[in-house]
């Protein structure tokens, strides 16, 4: 049978995953109650439509950091996609870019970047668009040749995580024993570079990602001097932060909780993001992940404050069923869902989305979704 939502998606791609993978990609920190969070919130808040409006067919592209893109859903950085299907991330450029979207390739990709990118421009007839997305390393020399390697791939924008200063305990992944990548397969932008081309050598070290409690805004100024690249703050919650993100330069921010994989009880972005978006007043462009499974909640995160949102789990559902296919249907679900919402709420534009379409449900409402 086909499916029709992200959420059939997942419970077929989980009855094919080994169930240690599978409570990888899933699976949030200790309790996961913020992991639950981001999307129950999402149900929480209703839709209030206006009709007769002769809107017309609905405009769903933007540009966002010089990117025109044909929607504004991006791909989350997710680590190990060759853990769902053997192309990996070259697969999810390939869905990405035919889709004409953003692909935020992960410092813990299992393809190099420079893969990533030759398999995106293949498809996109020369042109594409990828972020990337790192964790400053104690070594900046290292954490500047891998930045170096985004360049030469081609990427626009550097993604910086920046909710962890240590990792978080995921009780899934613990009990499971979830630890190493299997043989042959490995983080490849960690390799270290021996032979001057973007993708290291074929037998170079493969380094280790290391959280660091001293990274600070310090760093963002050392990113700063260090690249030419769009500079993202990936992880921001807090609104002072969000100000000292403006203060320090960044080019836009990414409201997120890390899907609910660091630090648990954070409340779901989706809650943060008007508190957000008031800190920034518009001065940078706002993002936001975590819980996004129907194109009603884009509409709803965009109505209040964000530019665009980015999905991470429901990529891999669509690897682990068909590679790039499935990762181009998960694209499509959500752009129909988007396209559908936009024209029942009665406008013409995703700019037309505003936070009087929205009501606010009681927070022990509880809706199922799928």
């Amino acid at each position: 049978m086909p499916a029709f939502s992200l959420h059939e998606l997942e419970r077929e791609a989980q009855q094919r995953l080994d169930p240690a993978v599978y409570d990888y990609f899933a699976g949030g920190a200790d309790d996961e109650i913020t992991l639950r969070s981001n999307e129950a919130a999402f149900a929480r808040i209703g839709l209030l439509p206006r009709v007769l409006r002769g809107a017309g067919p609905a405009r769903l592209e933007t540009t966002i950091l010089g990117c025109h893109i044909s929607m504004p859903i991006l791909i989350s950085p997710t680590a190990f996609h060759r853990l769902a299907h053997p192309e990996g991330e070259r697969a999810t450029a390939r869905a990405a870019a035919a889709a004409g979207t953003i692909m935020i390739v992960s410092m813990a990709s299992t393809v190099a970047v420079g893969d990533v990118a030759e398999a995106a421009r293949n498809t996109a007839g020369g042109e594409s668009h990828l972020w990337f997305q790192i964790y400053i390393q104690p070594d900046l020399g290292f954490t500047e040749s891998v930045i170096q390697r985004a360049v030469s791939a081609g990427c626009s924008a550097i993604v910086v995580t920046v909710d962890s200063p240590t990792f978080g305990q995921r009780n899934r992944d613990l009990r499971n024993r979830f630890s190493d990548l299997p043989s042959g397969m490995c983080c490849e932008n960690l390799r270290e570079l021996s032979n001057g081309n973007g993708n290291g050598s074929v037998g170079g070290k493969i380094r280790q990602i290391v959280f660091s409690p001293g990274v600070s805004w310090k760093d963002i100024e050392w990113l700063r001097k260090v690249t030419d690249l769009k500079i993202v703050l990936k992880g921001i919650v807090h609104p002072e932060d969000a100000k000292l993100a403006v203060r320090y330069g960044a080019d836009a921010v990414l409201v997120s909780n890390h899907g609910g994989r660091q630090l648990d009880t954070v409340p779901a972005t989706i809650d943060l993001l008007p508190a957000i978006a008031d800190a920034v007043e518009e001065r940078i462009p706002l993002l936001l992940d975590g819980g996004i499974r129907r194109g009603t909640d884009v509409l709803k995160a965009i109505a209040l404050g964000a530019n665009a949102v980015a999905i991470g789990r429901p990529v891999f559902w669509g690897l682990v069923l068909a590679g790039e296919a499935g990762v181009g249907q998960v694209l499509e679900i959500l752009r129909s869902e988007l396209d559908r919402a936009v024209t029942l709420s009665g406008c013409s534009s995703i700019r037309d989305l505003t936070a009087d379409l929205l009501q606010f449900r009681p927070t022990e409402a509880t809706c199922t979704r799928g």
